[in-house]
């Protein structure tokens, strides 16, 4: 079992972890965050740490900031689009049990006490077509995957690399498996 309390958006969502995983779960009620389900998380951090698992859609992803900015230090995990989409749309809920097991065992922490920050730099962007390129969009979401850091517009991509401290080589790795497969 998982030490950590996982934030997910909804019931099905809960359901889904906790089939995967027998995990506990702190749920948001959507993209609207009440005050009380922010203290929750805050607890549930200072006694137990937190996972972040939401969909990764737009709703997600502000979710995602929401509680990031209220309560530093949780960790992240990721779904690629491929892995939530279901006959309904994109979400946790879709997601088989490997790709939600798969998910957390990949999971992400943001930087550490030392404030120390990732190597790669905006001009690392830039140069790589990840941002201001025909198809940066498609890069994004692929290197996300491959980085294990999500699907992000160029600014926030840029924050995740830094927050979760990608390294040169790992950015370079996943650069590499991008442009094997022509993207």
């Amino acid at each position: 079992m998982i030490r950590e309390m996982i934030v997910v958006e909804g019931k099905d969502d809960t359901t889904a972890v906790q089939r995967a995983v027998g995990a506990d779960t702190i749920e948001t009620g959507g993209s609207a965050i009440g005050e009380d389900v922010l203290k929750r998380i805050e607890l549930a951090q200072s006694r137990r740490g937190v996972i972040v698992l939401t969909d990764p859609d737009a709703p997600g992803e502000r979710i995602r900031k929401i509680v990031t900015e209220r309560v530093p230090g949780c960790k992240h995990a990721f779904l690629t689009k491929d892995e939530a989409r279901g006959r309904r749309g994109i979400g946790v809920e879709h997601a088989s049990d490997e790709a939600i097991r798969r998910a957390l065992e990949g999971v992400r922490s943001p930087e550490g006490d030392s404030g120390e920050l990732g190597e790669i730099e905006w001009s690392d962007l830039l140069d790589t077509g990840l941002i201001v390129h025909a198809s940066s969009a498609r890069r994004r979401e692929r290197m996300g995957e491959l980085l294990g850091i999500g699907y992000a517009n160029g600014k926030q991509f840029y924050k995740r690399c830094l927050m979760f401290r990608i390294t040169r080589v790992e950015f370079l790795t996943a650069l590499e498996q991008l442009e094997r497969e022509g993207l």
